[in-house]
């Protein structure tokens, strides 16, 4: 599976003349790495006398950074599947008008998946961003600096599955199904936009 393959050879297949991986398994990934850190800057805080008073907080946020870093892990692979379908669709048989209609609606049917995986990818960043937040004002100062990183990876994890939405629900016909993604995927980035900038002020603020 792809998320097994060595960092080099996913990179080496992300810089590859190869249709995918692509952007959308890259924002899974920035997004992995920002629970990850999100997980690391807990590890040195819980069961450590000196953070006592919000060991329980920590390991709740734990809990929760592991759960999106396997979401977001999951989305690499998610994200080449869905544009293997959108691929797939595009090159259906087109002679007749029957074959028209089928291929119009296995393609509506794969640029559907292909929104709603960028966009599970989106809504589990900025549950990473949330996160952060806890782990920059919480967790232990010698490693406060990685839960910047872990936010300005999230943050970027975002953005991009942004645009892998932003892409393939503009060409849905399906306004009742398209619409409120595109909402939900606009209130997601303008909450991030105000977190993102008190989160990392929070970190340097802390070094």
């Amino acid at each position: 599976m792809i998320k097994d393959l060595t960092l080099n050879a996913f990179l080496d297949q992300l810089a590859s003349g190869a249709s995918t991986p692509g952007g959308g398994s890259a924002a899974g990934l920035m997004g992995a790495m920002g629970a990850a850190l999100v997980g690391m800057v807990c590890q040195f805080t819980v069961g450590r006398e000196k953070y006592a008073a919000v060991d329980a907080d920590m390991r709740r946020v734990l809990e929760a950074a592991e759960a999106a870093r396997q979401v977001l892990t999951d989305a690499i692979a998610a994200d080449v599947a869905a544009f293997d379908q959108v691929m797939a669709a595009y090159g259906l048989p087109k002679s007749s008008d029957a074959e028209k209609g089928a291929r119009t609606a296995a393609i509506q049917l794969a640029l559907k998946a292909a929104t709603d995986v960028p966009l599970a990818c989106a809504r589990a960043c900025a549950e990473v961003i949330r996160l952060s937040a806890e782990a920059a004002e919480h967790g232990n100062g010698n490693v406060v600096s990685d839960a910047g990183v872990a936010v300005m990876a999230a943050y970027a994890g975002l953005k991009s599955a942004a645009l892998n939405v932003y892409v393939n629900a503009g060409s849905i016909r399906d306004e009742a199904f398209s619409a409120p993604r595109v909402r939900e995927l606009e209130a997601l980035l303008a909450a991030a936009e105000v977190d993102v900038t008190r989160i990392f002020d929070a970190v340097r603020g802390r070094l």
